[in-house]
């Protein structure tokens, strides 16, 4: 299965922030569209950097509350790993656990049209499996 698939079931919103916006927005962010990563983005178009609750949760630990009105770019992740439209879903989870990221941006030519979670790719694996079995236990009641 290619990322293209998962983002045609899904859809290709992204929730971007500015890089100069607080850290208190971000979490009013996450929390309005339930995600756990948002794309730094000063155009919603390309990619700046990437920050996850996990960011958070690790600057608050070492700055403590006064992160809160820090600006998102102190805290964000650089460079950011992408994957395009088609890439294989296969590769993308192997780059996700090898490199414990939980969200991937996906660029086309340049441009963020979309994010995959680890969640998404279970899920398509999940289904993939579902399909193969199906497949099986058809070809042997044949």
């Amino acid at each position: 299965m290619r990322i293209s698939e998962i983002l045609r079931a899904k859809g290709g919103d992204v929730a971007t922030i500015a890089p100069n916006e607080s850290v208190r927005r971000l979490l009013a962010l996450l929390a309005e569209h339930n995600i756990g990563a948002v794309v730094v983005s000063s155009d919603h178009n390309t990619i700046e950097g990437i920050v996850s609750e996990r960011d958070i949760v690790r600057r608050l630990g070492e700055r403590g509350a006064e992160v809160l009105d820090a600006p998102v770019s102190t805290i964000m992740t650089t460079p950011v790993r992408t994957c395009a439209p088609g890439d294989h879903v296969d590769g993308l989870r192997v780059t996700m656990t090898e490199h414990r990221i939980r969200h991937l941006p996906v660029v086309r030519d340049g441009s963020l049209v979309g994010i995959v979670s680890i969640g998404d790719v279970v899920k398509s694996t999940i289904s993939e499996l579902e399909t193969e079995r199906e497949q099986l236990v058809d070809y042997i009641r044949r």
